[in-house]
């Protein structure tokens, strides 16, 4: 049997949209002799749909659209995920489904039993689980139809598993020839080999192949990266689709070859790719064709103007530069610099006399205060109203600068450098920031060298710089780490090495700043544990890692 993998970006909501891009897919597939097609989780209302499950016309769509894939794909099996109604009486009233089309007809459906609800997913919200698991014939193979999570039930770290109910356990109990797993699975760094690895053990305990579809694309905060694969009886991959664009992967069961070991990506190169994607597909599916950002001279606005020029093209994007009476002449010549070199847009609008004005006018009330943080504060947002007015007036996304170590301590301004319709690194410790820029330059690059090699400063005071607040990045960073991704508690940390003090002084700063992350853009997800819809923290509250410690 030939079967085609149809890694489709989908968006959320444009259900007839998405349906059509389904039948063209499926028409390339059968053109190519394939005898079915899968497509990702959720292929026809678009992943996560959230609320929107609430919706009666959203659900209609659904339906309405399987119909019409089910009338017009011709000679083809095809495998589409969709949110299906529940025939049940109890319970939540619709499923995750898959789907198994053929000749007109849908010959048969599986309903996604293991329903995540840690980390970014919480689809114990809307859907009901599927509880019988059985293959499905498909012109003599007996199909075990699987839906993302329903795979990954594995024993984790003391041996215990995350669910008790194991789908693809009870569809091999059946008796099946081929799994296939519709997934949305998002990207992480390392993520990718991990989604083979979780099949190739499925493979080995069973002894059966497996293809997996993964959906490819941004949806606000969540990136996919595709990277679909077909795996052999002996485990070893028959075929591999693209990361981060859609494919159609083909692959015949029987005569195909095992291919080579996958070629390890350089972390710096697919994170590139994933930011790239995400901002793309953020700004296409928002509706924005134009970009605007403060180019400060510094390396986060240098890197995300970067990222922003291969995303939606150098000509679309527009850096502005707002020098105050503490930047450096240099800032400014390594902004221009670098945007000359991008060929983007590029404008300078002093804060000089703005901030003046702000001064003046506060000076009856800030009479008798101490403390220059307030000011300090004005020049940021100052320069987010200039960027906000730009927006709109002209139509641009505005893209926020700010890194992940920025953002867990708080060394940002609401209303000011937190201003944006999307944060595109803000999911990227400040190291990996420098990484990626030392990347970039060695790839055809233009990001002037001494961005690179100065103190990072926010200049907003004489000689300011990021060390003047926060420990070496070399040294902030696996804090972080420790205790946003791995969730380690405070006593762990300070066990790793790391001072005493200096970890109850980054631990404070994460939890007292909760409530400056919750009202900063969508950012763009990278790691395995991003600020945002992954993260769910009360801004109220007294539990302090740190309290007595």
């Amino acid at each position: 049997m030939k079967i085609a993998l149809a890694q489709m970006n989908t968006t959320i909501g444009a259900v007839e949209r998405n349906a059509t891009r389904c039948l063209q897919m499926a028409r390339q597939a059968e053109n190519l002799g394939a005898d079915l097609v899968a497509f990702p989780e959720m292929t026809l209302g678009g992943y996560p749909p959230s609320d929107l499950l609430e919706r009666k016309a959203f659900l209609q769509r659904n339906q309405d659209a399987l119909e019409r894939i089910a009338a017009g794909c011709g000679g083809i099996g095809v495998v589409v995920g969709y949110a299906a109604l529940s025939q049940k009486k109890e319970g939540k009233p619709i499923h995750n489904a898959a789907a198994l089309i053929e000749k007109g007809k849908v010959i048969g459906v599986a309903y996604k039993g293991l329903l995540p609800t840690y980390d970014v997913f919480d689809e114990g919200r809307h859907f009901e689980p599927g509880t019988s698991f059985r293959p499905i014939s498909f012109r003599g193979h007996r199909i075990g139809l699987s839906i993302c999570e329903d795979i990954w039930n594995y024993e984790e770290e003391g041996g215990r598993r995350r669910y008790a109910c194991d789908p693809v356990e009870e569809l091999a109990r059946e008796g099946v020839d081929l799994f296939i797993n519709i997934s949305a699975s998002p990207y992480a760094i390392g993520r990718p080999a991990g989604r083979e690895d979780v099949g190739r053990a499925i493979v080995k305990r069973y002894g059966v192949p497996i293809a997996m579809v993964n959906l490819v694309g941004g949806n606000d905060s969540l990136l996919f990266d595709g990277a679909s694969y077909v795996l052999g009886l002996d485990g070893q991959a028959l075929g591999r689709a693209a990361r981060f664009k859609e494919d159609l992967l083909v692959v015949d069961l029987e005569s195909s070859g095992s291919m080579e070991k996958e070629q390890e990506v350089a972390v710096e190169s697919e994170v590139i790719e994933a930011l790239t994607m995400g901002l793309r597909d953020y700004a296409r599916k928002c509706g924005f064709k134009t970009a605007i950002l403060g180019l400060s001279g510094g390396i986060d606005s240098s890197v995300v103007c970067a990222i922003a020029a291969k995303a939606l093209g150098a000509d679309q994007i527009t850096g502005v530069a707002m020098p105050g009476p503490y930047s450096s002449d240099a800032s400014l010549e390594d902004a221009e610099a670098l945007a000359r070199a991008m060929g983007i847009h590029f404008a300078v609008i002093p804060i000089g006399q703005i901030f003046d004005g702000y001064r003046e006018a506060l000076n009856g009330e800030f009479a008798g205060a101490s403390g220059d943080l307030a000011e300090e504060n004005v020049q940021a947002r100052v320069r987010g109203n200039i960027l906000m007015a730009l927006s709109n007036r002209f139509g641009h996304l505005l893209l926020s600068t700010g890194n992940k170590s920025e953002m867990a301590v708080g060394y940002c301004t609401l209303y000011g450098d937190l201003s944006g319709g999307l944060a595109v690194i803000s999911d990227v410790p400040k190291t990996l920031v420098y990484r990626l820029a030392s990347y970039l330059n060695a790839n055809g690059g233009v990001i002037p060298e001494r961005v690179l090699t100065k103190a990072p400063s926010a200049e907003l005071r004489p000689d300011q710089t990021d060390q003047d607040s926060l420990p070496p990045y070399e040294e902030l960073d696996p804090i972080l780490q420790a205790y946003i991704e791995k969730n380690l508690d405070f006593e762990d940390i300070v066990a790793l090495g790391f001072d005493r003090e200096v970890v109850r002084d980054i631990l404070d700063r994460i939890e007292r700043n909760e409530y400056k992350r919750r009202q900063s853009p969508p950012g763009l997800r990278v790691t395995t544990k991003a600020f945002g819809i992954g993260r769910r923290l009360p801004i109220a509250r007294a539990f302090r890692q740190t309290e007595g410690a």
